[in-house]
Order: C-alpha cells, then sequence, then structure tokens
C-alpha cells in the first residue's frame, strides 16, 4: 500500500506539474476539479503545495525551462524490483522511449505544446502497461519503463512487447487545430543480461540499448546484449563472417491459419542469430549490424535456404504445408539476378514456385520507381511465387501503387490488430482494410494476433488468415513437426458429404 500511494503521488506530481506550464491552465483547473472528485477533498488539500509550487509565477524552470526527470527515482525503484526479482525467482526488464527528433519538435511547438505531446506519450503507454508496471518521466522526451516482475520473461516477448508500446505512441497526436506525427526509439534489457551489479546496471544498459537505437534510428528497438555493444568494428566483421560459415543463422518458423478451416495455412521464416557468447539474438538486436556491414543480402540468401529445407522436411513427414513466406529487404530486392537465383533455388529443391511467399514492406512499394524493385517482383510473380505486402498500414501506400505490382495478400500490421477485440476504431480501421482487399481480389493476414478475442472479431469481420503469439510462438524446424500433428488433431477436417443413392 506504501508503494502504490508513493507511485500514485509521484505520477500527480508529474501530472500536475506538466498541466500547470504553459497556457494549457483551464486543463489544469479542470484535472484539478477531477482530482478532488477521485481522492476526495482532503486528498486535494494534501497536494495543494505541490499544485501551488508547480503553478507559482516566479518559478521559470517549471514554466518553460528543460525537465529534470526522474532518473534517479527510476534508478532507486529499479534496484528495488531487481532485488524483489531475486528474492522471489522472478524476472524484470527495463526499458527507455525516446521521441525521435525530439530538438526539432521542441523548436517547432514550443514547451507547452511539447509536453502535451509527452503527456500523451505517458498516457498511451500507461493504457498498454499493466497497472504494475511503472513509468517514470526523464528527460528531454524520454520515457521509462519497470516491468513488474513475473516468473517467465524471455528477449523475444521483451522484444515484442517495445514494438508493440512503439506502435502505441506513434499514432497520430491531435494538438487542437493541428496533428503531430512522431517516431520513438526504444532500447531494453532484461535484469539477466546486465553486466555487473544488476540491480545498479540495468539501468544503465537499458540506456546504452537506447543509444544504439537512436544511432540507427528513428524508430528502431535495441536489446542490450553483453556480446555486441563494445565490438570493435573489425571484431564484428569476423564474427559475422565466422557467423555465416558455420550456420550461425538460423531460421526459426511462426504457423498461419486459416479463420474459415482452423487449417494451417503457411508458415512464415524469421531469422535468429545463435550468438556463441550473447546466446539467441532477434533481428532488432543483428540487422543494424548486417545493414552496416553490407550482409543483408547474405542473409536473405541463408533464411530462403532454410525456408526450402523446411518445405523438403515437411513433405518428407507428410505434412502439407501450402507456403512459407520469406521476408526480402530492399537491398536485395534491387538485386538484378535476384529472380534467377530464387528460380535456381526452387529448381534444386524440386520445390514449386506457389510454395515461395516473397515477403515485401509496404514501404517499399509505396515509395519504389519503376526500377530493378519492380522488375524483380513482376519476375517473381511470373515465375508463380506469391507476393505478401508486409506491415500494411505503416507505409502509406496508395492503392493505385498496389495495383501497379502483382500482390496476392496484405499482412495487415499488428498495430491494427491490437485490441481490435475491445475498441471499436481499430474494427473500423480493420474493416475498411478487408473491404478495400476484397474489392481488389487480395487475401489477408492479420499480423500479431494475441487473444482469442483478437481471433474471432477478425474471423467475423472476414481477415483470411492470422498469424501471432495467440496462434504459436515462433520454433525452430525440429519443433515443427510436433506442433503440427498436434495442431491437426485439434482441426477436425470438414464434413464429406455424400450423395443419397436409392
Amino acid at each position: 500500500m506504501h508503494t502504490y500511494f508513493k507511485t500514485l503521488f509521484r505520477n500527480v506530481k508529474i501530472g500536475v506539474s506538466q498541466a500547470a506550464r504553459g497556457p494549457q491552465s483551464l486543463a489544469f483547473v479542470a484535472a484539478s476539479v477531477l482530482a478532488a472528485y477521485w481522492l476526495g477533498a482532503a486528498a486535494l488539500f494534501l497536494t495543494a503545495p505541490l499544485i501551488l509550487l508547480a503553478f507559482h509565477p516566479g518559478d521559470p524552470t517549471n514554466r518553460a525551462g528543460p525537465d529534470t526527470g526522474d532518473i534517479g527515482q527510476m534508478r532507486e525503484e529499479v534496484e528495488r524490483a531487481v532485488k524483489r526479482a531475486r528474492k522471489k525467482s522472478l524476472r524484470t526488464a527495463c526499458m527507455a522511449v525516446q521521441i525521435d527528433d525530439f530538438d526539432t519538435l521542441l523548436n517547432r511547438y514550443g514547451r507547452a505544446t511539447t509536453n502535451l505531446i509527452i503527456s500523451s506519450c505517458h498516457n498511451r503507454l500507461a493504457r498498454a502497461l499493466r497497472s504494475s508496471d511503472q513509468l517514470f518521466d526523464l528527460s528531454n522526451g524520454r520515457i521509462g519503463v519497470l516491468l513488474a516482475p513475473v516468473r517467465q520473461l524471455g528477449l523475444e516477448p521483451a522484444l515484442e512487447l517495445a514494438e508493440r508500446l512503439q506502435s502505441t505512441v506513434q499514432e497520430p497526436i491531435s494538438l487542437g487545430n493541428t496533428t503531430a506525427y512522431i517516431s520513438v526509439s526504444v532500447g531494453l534489457c532484461l535484469d539477466g543480461h546486465a553486466p555487473n551489479d544488476p540491480g545498479k546496471a540495468l539501468l544503465d544498459a537499458t540506456l546504452t540499448a537506447l543509444d544504439n537505437a537512436l544511432r540507427q534510428g528513428p524508430s528502431k528497438v535495441r536489446a542490450y546484449s553483453s556480446g555486441m555493444p563494445a565490438a570493435a568494428p573489425h571484431r564484428v566483421a569476423d564474427e559475422l563472417e565466422k557467423a555465416f560459415e558455420t550456420d550461425q543463422f538460423v531460421s526459426w518458423f511462426q504457423p498461419q491459419i486459416s479463420t474459415d478451416t482452423g487449417q494451417i495455412s503457411g508458415f512464415e521464416a524469421l531469422a535468429r542469430w545463435v550468438h556463441p557468447r550473447a546466446g539467441l539474438m532477434l533481428p532488432a538486436e543483428f540487422l543494424p549490424v548486417l545493414a552496416f556491414t553490407g550482409r543483408l543480402e547474405q542473409l536473405g540468401d541463408a533464411t530462403l535456404r532454410n525456408a526450402l529445407r523446411a518445405i523438403q522436411t515437411w513433405d518428407t513427414i507428410g505434412f502439407d504445408i501450402p507456403h512459407v513466406g520469406v521476408n526480402f529487404s530492399p537491398e536485395e530486392l534491387r538485386n538484378p539476378q535476384l529472380a534467377k537465383k530464387i528460380e535456381w533455388e526452387l529448381d534444386r529443391c524440386n520445390i514449386a514456385p506457389k510454395r515461395l511467399a516473397v515477403e515485401i514492406l509496404e514501404t517499399v512499394i509505396a515509395t519504389s520507381p519503376d526500377d530493378a524493385i519492380t522488375r524483380n517482383i513482376n519476375a517473381l510473380a511470373e515465375m508463380g511465387c506469391l507476393i505478401d505486402l508486409d506491415d500494411f498500414g505503416t507505409g502509406h501506400a496508395s492503392i493505385s501503387s498496389i495495383r501497379r505490382f502483382p500482390v496476392n495478400r496484405l499482412k495487415i500490421d499488428r498495430s491494427f490488430v491490437m485490441k481490435v477485440d475491445r475498441d471499436i476504431e481499430q474494427q473500423r480501421m480493420i474493416s475498411a482494410i478487408l473491404s478495400m482487399a476484397e474489392r481488389l481480389g487480395l487475401e489477408t493476414l492479420a499480423e500479431g494476433v494475441e487473444s482469442a478475442g483478437e481471433h474471432t472479431i477478425l474471423s467475423q469481420l472476414g481477415c483470411d488468415h492470422v498469424q501471432g503469439y495467440g496462434i504459436a510462438r515462433p520454433m525452430p524446424l525440429d519443433e515443427t513437426p510436433d506442433w503440427i500433428s498436434a495442431h491437426q488433431a485439434k482441426v477436425h477436417p470438414p464434413p464429406v458429404i455424400g450423395r443419397i443413392v436409392g
């Protein structure tokens, strides 16, 4: 109870301080009335000195100066959380969310309006997190997140959560007569990954991860890893060379299922790096390094081979998997030999082109002129490969640009899927996308489905396929046969209706 009121008092202090600054004092008064309603007159009386301090006209720092932040307070809470977690064998994690190009934002809108933007980001994060998680307003458009300890917390779920928070914050922010469009970068660290004393080092490691994200940014997510940040450039190059030579880059597979039949409609191949020191690493951690060293195409080749090998494995066992999706970067799509290379790999493995789904980002289609990328996509479609438009809804592609490419399916970004079973606005957005896709003759797949409620409403709205943690997490190839068998046992085959004779 003491911790609850301490956190409540801190949040009231932050909210009051921000609300009292600048011309939005009317909103501050309204907030005070609400505080009286919810907290009671006595509680409001106790906070009166704080309110007067925040609103005092003689204090220029509170009106327009830079926010000093709660980093000291966050450091103390992190140390306490780690100690509690250790005693109960639990896990926790830290995140730091930074508004990209914050100085530009400040110069454009001014301190008062920028504070409203920060407050909006804070509120959106609070709605997306659990009530037991803690938020801290740090300086210069930076917000700290401390996750309440849980029994299990792996790197992949933590990165998924970070990307979900990122999507939530980056939705347009209405500011009266104008709308602000922002992006954020996120750094995170699990308590087991921080060096030295875990309590003191966890926040520092998180901020180091954020610095790495900002260097690669904007709109990047980076997790702290003991194996990579301190490595010299030549050492990184040597590690990558060895990683490709020894097949350290592997593929995990996430299933996609039909909403009509429940049957498996495909898998997506997802790259993983089994690092000899850092362990399993996700794309958010190593893709920037590969891009910097010019090795994205090499990773794409490895992922393609892994996907075709998976199809051969499932065929040998007797599983009929329609297709596997493989992501292709813009760098790969610019290679004039890409179509021939894929055709050669398919022929070598004796796999029909229709069983390979080429996934391309919507941003590629939205910005690509009639060049090598266009020729490659058209050549792959003519060959018989499926073309999936990935992360649809994030790249502002027009209908004309979609029709300019031979797209077979739209993969709806998870930012539209999140809470679709509870948010009427999300349902309207999904319905609009599905209606457009139907009129264009395109199939649809919703990414990031995490609950039965989301699965159900997407099925009712007419989405063809779903993919996400609510169906299954990505898994190594050797784990897929057991999952496929278990899933097929749960799904009843459609009834065979025969003709009555006699």
